[in-house]
């Protein structure tokens, strides 16, 4: 009897460690399996990008950046986004550079990594910040750029922890615009290729030490050929309250879809407030009625930041207008950024092109939406849109994850 209980005993044993002994070998082959394969990615990578490596473009040894930023410490982070963290460091010479380091384990991330070196290394404009390198090293994926010493425009103009900049006068922030304007031109017009950014907003707008702004966060811009006017996606990307409505709700982007996040922008910059602090702007834009309701009612001193002087207001009603030509519904009516820069330097708001119905104005009339069925039923009756409730159903959860 108790030779049998022993044999039992013995054989459960040795049930057990042969499952477990599977178990680690399963283990054992799945991480040598994924290990092999980041190795392959890694040394693809590496070949592709060596073609780019100049006095322009460096390949940086993973040793070096941990050096410069102090193994990554708390000290030296500037700050967060989708792609990953981002990192102060500074190199034996003492030059100073931004460090973004990939999340690790990130598909998208990695993605975004691949797109921003291939288009940044053959992009070179005073308005568009400059890829100096990369680094690729077994997990580790990081970029870095030439560092800008007054961090990104929504920190100055929103204010960090409260406390909002006070030298932000007019002249600089007509600056700014005129700045991101041409950086946009670049891409669109004047550069190598023609580049959709797809997430133009304050944070991705990066100021010098001299306060001149830097377009920067390409991992989700786009390449188009020259007579190519537009494309569809079934994958949305970007940030809620700066993307167009036709990409939005169709999922076709152009260079027009920019022009819409400019105006946006050029809205927050002229009221110093975010577009997301307005009623409504979760779905659609309450910034937009806001600033049409002012325009019309003809408060366009109530637009304005309040810390500006009143001396502005000629150059910042000039600036709501053209905001509000790059803002309407049909991206045929918008002007492309040429047009916009030629209006910017315009003399007199007389000159502009007279702006349209508010019907034309992407949610100039509509009211602010409370709920995901309110944004259907009025989309569908405003805008009669085929097939509008999948699409917007596809669009909300596709931007679940993005801040």
């Amino acid at each position: 009897m108790i030779a049998g209980v022993v044999l039992v005993i013995l054989v459960c044993v040795a049930i057990v460690g042969v499952v477990a002994s599977i178990l680690v070998i399963i283990k054992i082959g799945t991480w040598y399996k994924k290990w092999r394969s980041t190795l392959r990615r890694t040394n693809v990578l590496k070949v592709e990008f060596q073609k780019f490596a100049a006095s322009d473009f460096l390949i940086y040894d993973l040793a070096a950046i941990r050096k410069a930023t102090d193994n990554f410490s708390d000290e030296n982070k500037l700050g967060r986004g989708g792609f990953g963290q981002v990192f102060k460091g500074t190199l034996p010479d003492g030059q100073e550079i931004a460090v973004k380091r990939l999340s690790t384990g990130s598909t998208q991330g990695a993605t975004e990594f691949r797109t921003e070196v291939e288009l940044l290394v053959r992009l070179r404009h005073n308005n568009l910040v400059q890829l100096l390198g990369c680094c690729i090293s077994k997990d580790e994926r990081i970029l870095c750029y030439e560092y800008q010493h007054n961090g990104s425009l929504d920190k100055i103009l929103f204010g960090t922890d409260n406390i909002k900049c006070k030298d932000f006068e007019w002249s600089r922030r007509f600056r700014i615009i005129k700045g991101i304007c041409r950086g946009l031109l670049y891409l669109h017009e004047e550069s190598p290729l023609k580049i959709v950014h797809r997430d133009l907003k304050a944070s991705n707008i990066l100021l010098d030490r001299d306060m001149n702004p830097k377009i920067a966060d390409f991992g989700l811009a786009r390449l188009f050929d020259r007579d190519q006017t537009h494309t569809v996606t079934a994958h949305f990307a970007g940030t809620f309250g700066y993307i167009a409505p036709e990409y939005s709700i169709r999922g076709t982007f152009s260079a027009k879809s920019d022009t819409f996040s400019f105006g946006i922008l050029l809205l927050e910059i002229v009221l110093g407030r975010k577009n997301s602090s307005f009623p409504g702007s979760e779905y659609m834009s309450g910034l937009i009625n806001h600033v049409w309701k002012n325009w019309s009612e003809g408060n366009v001193v109530e637009l304005k930041d309040p810390t500006l002087d009143q001396e502005c207001i000629e150059e910042v009603k000039k600036c709501i207008h053209i905001s509000l030509l790059c803002l309407q519904e049909n991206p045929s009516n918008r002007p492309n950024m040429e047009t916009v820069a030629n209006m910017l330097n315009s003399t007199s708001i007389a000159s502009l092109p007279p702006l349209p119905s508010p019907r034309f104005i992407w949610g100039a009339d509509v009211p602010a939406f409370v709920d995901d069925e309110n944004v259907v039923a009025n989309l569908s009756r405003e805008y009669s849109v085929v097939g509008v409730e999948s699409a917007v159903d596809s669009f909300l959860s596709s931007f679940k994850r993005r801040p």
